[in-house]
């Protein structure tokens, strides 16, 4: 189906043919006539199904037609993303698509980590679309330097993402100060009970669209599971890079000091590679980032900030040096590479200590992965026997809140790469 069938008008075709868009994305197919309608959307989608131009387009098309010029810290349009990174690529994606229009369509990143009087400047001189992340989007909104009087469109994407890092509470306190009439547009890769009462406070009667099903599709990504002891994958990781020739590698780790030490030993052994987390400022995150993008470094080592949001082109490999927490987090972590049809590898290590969890993320996604091993690198020993605890008391079971604050006081687990 030609994007014309959509309800685009010659504008827009210009801006897919500029592009380079052929047809539609499955995504693209089932909510781009619905935007353009005014309907409330709430659209399940994963990354690197086109979702981002599934909103673009027909928001740009509604915006190419209003003739009057944004009010000063008044935008017309507010996308609230869950990471710095993902707003970037959010306006970035809406500027490539305004250059090919008419009229000129200006967009400001409201993100922290970078300067807010640049920020506060471009609201000032009047923008139709801001891009935002809670905490940022919040500041600017408590120092009346940012109006929503005029907003017509408000979209969430990366929902699920946004609720897991713990924004709730901004978010409720974000919609407090939009206008009651807008349209709303909110996706999400999964639609946990968390982000469907997200969808009870932001819109009623929204129409619902599903193109993933139960389980996200990766059937053009060769998953692999290689057995090996803790110990040895540092090794290991290096004898793979090199025999088998990555190009590319996106590696992830469990914590911030994993990627740091992991990315150091990697660079002593004379591969290109450098760690991405939390700790980074942005200059760093947005330097990091674009060094790996032009492959000035090979290897990327990284914390789950980078499983969402970070659309890499061409990306060969995806290697779990530790496992993820959770079976999405496992498929979203893997769908880094693969992209837009292309052909992608995906790779886990794993030890004894992370069978059952593994058979766990198998039986999850519905995947079937054959284990093996590597020559001079096979998995040695047994595993552990599970030693029983105490039975739990009666009346003392931790909550929620102490496991949350147990698991942040608890030391990180020390790195033998």
């Amino acid at each position: 189906m030609p994007f014309s069938k959509l309800g685009l008008l010659e504008p827009m075709q210009r801006v897919v043919d500029a592009v380079g868009y052929r047809e539609p994305t499955p995504i693209q197919t089932q909510t781009i006539p619905l935007i353009l309608e005014g309907m409330d959307l709430i659209a399940q989608a994963q990354t690197g199904t086109g979702k981002t131009a599934a909103f673009v387009l027909p928001i740009l098309q509604r915006l190419n037609a209003v003739e009057t010029n944004p009010e000063p810290g008044s935008p017309l349009v507010l996308v609230l993303v869950p990471t710095r990174e993902l707003a970037q690529q959010v306006a970035a994606t809406f500027e490539e698509f305004e250059r090919h229009l008419p009229r000129s369509i200006d967009v400001a990143t409201v993100i922290g980590g970078e300067n807010i009087l640049d920020q506060l400047r471009q609201l000032e001189q009047g923008v139709d679309v801001v891009v935002a992340t809670p905490g940022r989007l919040l500041e600017l909104v408590r120092s009346e330097k940012i109006f929503f009087e005029a907003l017509r469109y408000f979209v969430v994407d990366e929902a699920d993402r946004l609720l897991a890092l713990g924004f709730a509470e901004e978010f409720a306190q974000v919609l407090t100060a939009l206008p009651e009439v807008r349209q709303n547009l909110l996706f999400s890769a999964t639609y946990p009970k968390k982000v469907e009462k997200l969808t009870e406070q932001m819109m009623e009667n929204a129409r619902t669209i599903n193109v993933v099903g139960d389980v996200p599709t990766v059937a053009n990504i060769t998953q692999r599971a290689i057995e090996v002891n803790r110990l040895n994958r540092r090794p290991l990781l290096q004898h793979l890079i090199k025999e088998e020739e990555w190009k590319h590698v996106l590696i992830f780790v469990s914590s911030k000091r994993a990627a740091r030490n992991l990315a150091v030993k990697l660079k002593r052994n004379g591969i290109e590679a450098d760690a991405f987390h939390g700790d980074l400022s942005q200059d760093e995150r947005t330097f990091v980032l674009s060094q790996f993008k032009t492959r000035a470094i090979r290897v990327l080592v990284a914390t789950d900030i980078a499983a969402r949001g970070i659309d890499i082109q061409e990306l060969s490999t995806v290697v779990n040096y530790d496992l993820p927490r959770s079976p999405v987090d496992y498929i979203h972590r893997i769908g880094r590479t693969g992209r837009a049809g292309a052909e992608g590898v995906a790779i886990s290590f794993i030890d004894h200590n992370d069978m059952a969890h593994f058979s766990l993320i198998e039986k999850r996604t519905k995947a079937r992965v054959d284990r093996e091993q590597v020559p001079g690198f096979e998995l040695e020993g047994e595993a552990p026997k599970k030693k029983k605890g105490p039975p739990p008391k009666k009346g003392k079971r931790p909550s929620k809140k102490d496991k949350a604050r147990a698991a942040a006081e608890a030391p990180e687990e020390s790195e033998n790469a």
